[in-house]
């Protein structure tokens, strides 16, 4: 189950307010529903949680660009919201070069023999026929994104890395907005 929620930053302190991702397709979309809960382009969070599997914080700051935090990386590529924040970009990928490699492939059904390369024989007994080696496209467990996230906020890397479960409610009583959120959960 997952829960998502937006935390602006007004005059008076946070506003805290639910949202439906089932309209959100790329992190573009999710950036342009923070920015249309921002008051006077002040700092919206945007928080998505999957039931203790993990949680992902954007920051959008106005105009400029969102900034990411993914507490577990690996758990988040299994699931669609997750993919939204897992970013060629975050993920220190060529953007869109996995769209275009798989094109490829499937346009000429490589198999490695096209050049003349003999096929695969049998491997010696202590090595896996099936590892290339380490897979560059492979998402890595554990946080990745910008540590900093919240820091001028009220929450250090430190504490943004030891975060486990209920980790929305921490993030939100570290900016003083606990009241805010547990209105609309």
């Amino acid at each position: 189950m997952y829960f998502a929620a937006l935390l602006a930053r007004t005059e008076d302190g946070w506003e805290a307010s639910d949202t439906e991702l089932d309209d959100v397709e790329t992190l573009s979309d999710l950036t342009d529903r923070a920015r249309e809960a921002s008051v006077d382009e002040d700092t919206v969070l945007v928080y998505i949680e999957q039931e203790d599997a993990w949680f992902g914080v954007v920051r959008v700051d106005g105009e400029e660009d969102p900034r990411i935090y993914v507490s577990d990386a690996s758990a988040a590529a299994r699931s669609s919201y997750g993919e939204i924040l897992l970013t060629d970009e975050l993920l220190g990928r060529e953007p869109g070069a996995e769209d275009e490699i798989a094109a490829l492939e499937e346009l000429v059904d490589l198999d490695g023999t096209e050049d003349g390369e003999p096929e695969r024989t049998a491997p010696a007994a202590d090595t896996d026929p099936d590892d290339d080696g380490p897979d560059p496209d492979a998402v890595p467990a554990g946080p990745i994104g910008e540590l900093g996230v919240l820091a001028d906020l009220g929450m250090s890397e430190k504490e943004l890395l030891t975060l486990q479960t209920d980790a929305l409610s921490e993030i939100a009583e570290a900016l003083g907005a606990a009241e805010v959120l547990e209105s609309v959960r």
